[in-house]
């Protein structure tokens, strides 16, 4: 029974959004890649109580973190880098194929199905304060399985 209970609670902390600046961050996760890929995209929903920016982010599996848009131009899917990804007040921001998203750059090494991949998210709120979001993001196949994330003090 206490074993039982002790696991309904570890996973509600294992799935528990992560705060910073009035930012909430769910259904963070990395999509697997191949060997020798170079990078791999991760894809959340972001929201915030008040304006705020995320405005670039580190995680040690990679070399460099980035902020990316995804958009149809003449027929061709193209990705460009974004300074920030702007959140308004009580709206939700969702990273996701094919739009925004962060870009781990460099990969240190293939991401695999059911790993965590650490990932610290730089917020500025609309005083110009920046704190720093640390995340255990879940690398998935497919956003279908979205909703592991993990946050860490």
């Amino acid at each position: 029974m206490f074993r039982l209970m002790g696991a309904v609670a570890l996973s509600a902390f294992l799935v528990a959004p992560a705060w910073a600046a009035d930012v909430q961050v769910r259904n963070a996760w990395a999509r697997a890649t191949a060997p020798g890929q170079p990078a791999a995209a991760v894809f959340m929903d972001l929201g915030a109580e008040r304006p705020a920016s995320v405005i670039g982010g580190a995680s040690p599996a990679s070399e460099r973190v980035e902020l990316h848009t995804m958009s149809m131009q003449d027929g061709v899917m193209v990705m460009r880098r974004v300074p920030e990804i702007k959140l308004g007040a009580g709206k939700t921001v969702q990273l996701k194929p094919g739009g925004l998203h962060v870009m781990l750059i460099g990969l240190k090494a293939p991401l695999q199905e059911g790993q965590t991949v650490p990932l610290t998210l730089q917020v500025r709120d609309a005083a110009g304060k920046v704190e720093e979001l640390q995340l255990d993001v879940q690398v998935r196949r497919q956003a279908e399985h979205a909703g592991g994330m993990q946050h860490r003090h």
